[in-house]
């Protein structure tokens, strides 16, 4: 195993050199080829993730989990699709940052170039393996994948459509490799190798991120876990906070940006909690709330100490009444997983409070959790949603998988 971990990266650092060069066009019309040959090959694609859906199964995953992991016809349109909006998106690599000329008559300027090799362990959801590697192409990065093995099958077919259709449209050989081997010591070979990697990101659970952060020799960009709240203000519109609240907690409730707590304050909590906790109800959410909660309405489950630290990834709500804006913005900043809050209200002050002192990658006001979201924000797909600060933050798109170099153009100058 790790002489075949080795050679994939040295693989992947001779194709990066080759890839950091190669034109805008072929970039593009390979992104297109990808994302047509993904549409021909749906049955191909349905047929192997069938086998990680049966596998999953009979390990008694969580519906959610199943659906994260689950590909059909719609979903890999939505695949295709993405590819063609990161075609269509401008081509970070060698834009221009800055231009300035020094005393001396230097011209100095900063441009942006790919980082080289990415690494991508994931979990879960296959059509990662399409995000990455298509961000990872148009900015110019050569990626190894690396996905959960409860998505193998899945994961494994996707590359290969995505191979075919790049080596076919001149990207370098290499450009796009899969590990698939499934057991976890591959991630431990793929984390010493530095020389040839030059970034490596995690998306999953809270274990796996701790595990290569813990293990890795390569610089990290943690896409870590979401724990995101939804705070319906004092002058909140409650038929607003109805449709936000429900859409950040129902819509797709396995996935990060989806709201786990939701905080009411106390002067709006007797008249909003009782119909919004029955909509909820009505989605199937079991809710668990703090004892104001319960004192509103009753027949819900206690929330424990626990409940306001978990991210359920489920349908699954916590609810806590607060006594002011302060008090909910203590509550995220003890409880919160800095990705993405947001509040409902119609007071200005409160919005801009709200948006100033919340700590996280995305902040909200009157709008879902759930747009935190490369393709949402128009990035056309993402890499993940960072949640630390350096050197990137929030959903990852073209520019945060690039570098900058200096470009110094002189006439003679010697320094004295």
């Amino acid at each position: 195993m790790k002489d075949k971990i080795l050679k994939i990266a040295q693989k992947a650092k001779a194709a990066s050199r080759k890839l950091s060069n190669i034109s805008t066009k072929i970039k593009n019309n390979s992104l297109m080829a990808m994302a047509d040959l993904l549409e021909e090959r749906t049955d191909f694609i349905v047929e192997a993730n069938s086998k990680d859906i049966k596998y999953a199964k009979g390990k008694g995953l969580s519906p959610a989990m199943i659906d994260r992991l689950t590909l059909n016809a719609v979903r890999i349109k939505e695949m295709s699709k993405g590819l063609r909006e990161i075609a269509a998106l401008p081509d970070p690599v060698g834009e221009v940052v800055r231009m300035w000329r020094r005393p001396n008559g230097l011209q100095i300027g900063k441009i942006r170039t790919p980082l080289g090799v990415i690494g991508i362990i994931y979990e879960s959801r296959p059509n990662v393996t399409a995000d990455a590697a298509s961000l990872c192409i148009k900015s110019g990065n050569a990626v190894i994948l690396r996905g959960g093995s409860e998505a193998i099958n899945s994961n494994i077919a996707i590359a290969k459509v995505l191979s075919e259709a790049g080596s076919s449209n001149g990207l370098p050989d290499n450009s796009i490799q899969l590990i698939d081997v499934t057991e976890r010591e591959a991630i431990f070979e793929m984390l010493k190798l530095n020389a040839y990697i030059d970034l490596i990101i995690p998306r999953g659970g809270h274990s796996l991120i701790r595990t290569v952060v813990e293990n890795s020799t390569i610089p990290v960009i943690k896409h870590d876990k979401g724990l995101c709240h939804v705070y319906i203000d004092s002058e909140a519109d409650l038929e607003m906070g109805k449709k936000v609240a429900f859409n950040a907690k129902v819509q797709r409730p396995g996935v990060c940006n989806a709201m786990e707590t939701l905080l009411v304050h106390k002067d709006v909590a007797g008249s909003f909690l009782p119909s919004m906790i029955k909509k909820f109800k009505d989605a199937n959410v079991e809710i668990r709330g703090c004892q104001r909660t319960k004192a509103i309405v009753s027949d819900i489950k206690d929330a424990t100490a626990d409940d306001w630290d978990t991210e359920y990834l489920d349908l699954i709500l916590s609810v806590k009444v607060v006594d002011s804006i302060d008090d909910a913005i203590e509550h995220i900043t003890r409880h919160g997983s800095m990705l993405s809050e947001a509040v409902v209200t119609k007071n200005y002050n409160n919005a801009w409070k709200f948006l100033r002192e919340v700590d996280a990658a995305s902040v909200f006001v009157n709008a879902s959790t759930r747009f935190t979201d490369g393709g949402q924000f128009g990035l056309g797909a993402e890499m993940g949603i960072s949640t630390q600060k350096l050197h990137c933050r929030g959903p990852m798109g073209l520019e945060e998988l690039t570098s900058t170099k200096y470009i110094v153009f002189g006439d003679g100058q010697v320094r004295e």
